[in-house]
């Protein structure tokens, strides 16, 4: 009898026939039906060569992607085209990437029908869930991390590892850009994981719907399109893409990062509420019934209503907290960004010229800045900045003036263009005595900081 009880199994303590399978188990089984598919290898091998081979083929061509941030700088620093790459993926790259793992892991059980085979296999809808989620952030961010190293090794390998120009034009040493181009990356893993959460949320809501697949592109286009209007600042920042445009601030000095901390911030909270409602979604299935695919009335619902509420009060936190309003983008600030950007690159062009150095605070240099001749409210975005900047040159009488048009973005980038006169700003070569070099003062970006200062 004694035998007996203690072989018995322990109340409540399910037979080893019936316990669920372990989450690192099913995560296994996860990873390996995800690189079984050849939409996911071939991602994979797109993003380990794509990015070196494009970025090595701009470097080596005689016209580069100007209009793009770093762009400009591809023919002088091999860590231009890694920050190229990822204003390019972050467009269009990582939400394709999200879409492809995430979009599509609870949703192809659906179109297969092999839910029922899985959960006799695993017997838990909680390690499930887990474990496709696990498999969907592992394979994301590898392909992440592999259009990272690729566009890093061509830049490097075709221009070389060279000093970096900041977006207020000040010198970073190939160290420093390096450690900040990987930073960067890193602060792009937080909307990447908020559009897998998005996509995870959209395959178990609208089950074998191709919607689910699509989820994470329109929202990140939707965002896109967000960040080319008008809005105010509260808003900007709120949206869970904003990441993808924050990670400027760290080439700036000094660095910009409360628009980053917040943009990082906002997309981990997207990240865990869109996951935990997928969730919700999925362990409350009826798996019994093969007509219900999850996609329903009250999928929907607690698919809109959460994450439109969950903006709202994202705004309200981010408008209180920081005080922001409007646009952020005003006179001060611009006059102030552009005289700092010309002071360093000035020193660059008289580097290049051989000619004596001066320091910054010898320069004075200042910015005088009007929108529209004056005849329109002195803030904002617009093509339509026109900037007189001034220096002087110590041991010479006269003030050198130089003029700008400038063309300022609804997310605080500006594109300065030198407007003269032409031996400062109005050519885009100088005359120096080993021949004719690039003119650093003809045009260069530069950025506002969009929150106001403390």
């Amino acid at each position: 009898m004694t035998a007996t009880l203690a072989d018995a199994p322990a109340a409540g303590a399910l037979p080893a026939a019936v316990r669920p399978v372990p989450v690192a188990r099913t995560y296994r089984f996860e990873l390996v039906k995800q690189f079984s598919s050849w939409r996911v290898r071939l991602l994979l091998l797109a993003c380990l060569i794509g990015p070196g081979l494009l970025v090595a083929g701009i470097s080596l061509q005689s016209t580069l992607p100007s209009d793009t941030l770093f762009g400009r700088w591809m023919h002088t620093t091999g860590w231009a085209g890694p920050l190229v790459t990822l204003g390019v993926a972050g467009t269009w790259a990582l939400p394709l990437v999200a879409s492809l793992v995430a979009g599509d892991v609870f949703a192809a059980e659906d179109r297969l029908g092999t839910w029922r085979h899985l959960l006799v296999a695993v017997r838990s809808h909680r390690r499930i869930f887990a474990a496709k989620a696990l498999a969907s952030v592992t394979v994301v961010l590898l392909l992440v991390a592999g259009l990272a190293v690729s566009g890093v090794a061509g830049g490097l390998i075709a221009v070389g590892n060279r000093p970096l120009i900041g977006l207020d034009d000040h010198i970073l040493s190939p160290g420093d850009a390096a450690g900040k181009v990987l930073l960067a990356w890193a602060c792009a893993l937080a909307p990447t994981l908020a559009l897998v959460a998005v996509g995870l949320l959209g395959s178990v809501a609208l089950g074998r719907s191709p919607m689910g697949l699509l989820l994470p592109v329109m929202a990140a286009l939707g965002m896109q399109v967000a960040q080319l209007l008008p809005l105010p600042v509260a808003v900007r920042l709120a949206l869970p893409g904003y990441a993808f445009i924050s990670w400027n601030g760290l080439f700036a000095d000094p660095q910009q990062l409360r628009p980053l901390l917040i943009g990082v911030a906002v997309s981990l909270v997207w990240a865990v509420v869109a996951t935990a409602l997928a969730y919700l979604l999925f362990v409350r299935r009826d798996f019994t019934n093969l007509t219900v695919d999850g996609a329903g009335r009250r999928a929907l619902t607690v698919g809109v209503l959460p994450p439109a509420a969950l903006l709202a009060v994202t705004i309200g936190v981010v408008a209180v907290s920081t005080g922001a309003t409007g646009s952020g983008i005003d006179q001060d600030k611009l006059q102030r960004s552009l005289a700092t950007a010309y002071a360093h690159l000035y020193r660059l062009q008289e580097d290049e010229l051989h000619r004596p150095a001066v320091t910054e605070a010898q320069l004075q240099t200042s910015a005088s800045c009007v929108k529209s001749d004056g005849f329109s409210e002195q803030q904002g975005p617009g093509n339509d900045w026109h900037c007189t900047v001034t220096w002087h040159i110590p041991g010479v009488a006269i003030t050198g003036q130089a003029i700008y048009q400038l063309d300022v973005t609804a997310n605080g980038r500006y594109i300065a263009d030198g407007d003269g006169p032409k031996e400062v700003n109005g050519y885009f070569l100088v005359r120096t005595p080993q021949g004719d070099e690039p003119n650093p003062l003809w045009q260069f970006d530069g950025s506002v900081d969009l929150l106001p200062s403390r």
